[in-house]
């Protein structure tokens, strides 16, 4: 027997009554939660760690920094995307060059995030951040030197950057700001040196596809609108992944 505010309720009882509770939803039409900022600050303390690991352990950046294909005399043989190492694009959107910029993309998570996350609810706020920095490494990958390496979550940032603005934009707010930020974000990639402009831009064209996946489908047939735009950007992005791969070998 299950306790009640009065007496005692048996296990079917209760399980039947469950059965007609709805499951609250997110503006979006996301599982709401009572604390939407929960997988920002997971995917923070991700970076943070994975930050720890480069200072510590050596050879960590080289081996899962992102770069096209390049000879290692270490190894002795050629190492990435083009060579096989795929998880390179990925993985290297959680690693960064240094104190300042781990500190700002995480500060920018930190805004942007939760309030994205309570728009469009957890699993969707994920493979929006996700695609966002495929987008973005993809972009790099494909457009860059070979043998350049690129590391940083800007890409999924400026993913987040191009959402909120598409987000705040279907709900009728004020996005003045957001594109002020994104403008004096993305002149500082060709004003400032070893800064990836490709990454940002393939990161901000992704999350910006994805949110308006996201944001504008009918309610009617929401998940399933939602569910093949985003599948929609990840095979674009696979897209160009494998012309770039293909022009390399």
């Amino acid at each position: 027997m299950i306790p009640a505010s009065v007496g005692f309720q048996c296990p079917e009882c209760v399980k039947d009554g469950n059965k007609n509770v709805r499951t609250a939803r997110t503006a979006l039409g996301g599982r709401a939660t009572t604390d939407p900022g929960w997988v920002s600050r997971v995917i923070i303390g991700i970076n943070v760690v994975v930050f720890v690991l480069q200072q510590a352990v050596p050879g960590f950046t080289s081996r899962f920094i992102d770069i096209g294909l390049a000879f290692d005399p270490a190894l002795g043989r050629d190492v990435g995307v083009a060579h096989g190492e795929y998880y390179r694009l990925l993985t290297s959107a959680f690693m960064h060059g240094g104190v300042l910029h781990i500190a700002f993309n995480m500060y920018a998570l930190y805004l942007f995030g939760p309030p994205l996350e309570a728009a469009l609810g957890r699993a969707r706020f994920v493979a929006l951040y996700l695609l966002a920095a495929l987008g973005g490494s993809a972009l790099s990958y494909s457009f860059s030197a070979p043998n350049r390496e690129s590391l940083g979550a800007s890409g999924a940032i400026f993913g987040l950057l191009g959402a909120y603005l598409v987000v705040s934009r279907r709900f009728g707010r004020d996005t003045s700001g957001v594109l002020g930020l994104l403008a004096i974000n993305f002149v500082l990639g060709f004003v400032l040196p070893n800064i990836d402009w490709r990454a940002h831009l393939g990161g901000l064209i992704t999350g910006v596809l994805c949110a308006a996946a996201l944001a504008y489908a009918p309610t009617t047939r929401r998940t399933a609108v939602q569910v093949a735009g985003l599948v929609g950007a990840a095979v674009l992005v696979l897209a160009l992944i494998a012309w770039r791969t293909a022009q390399l070998t």
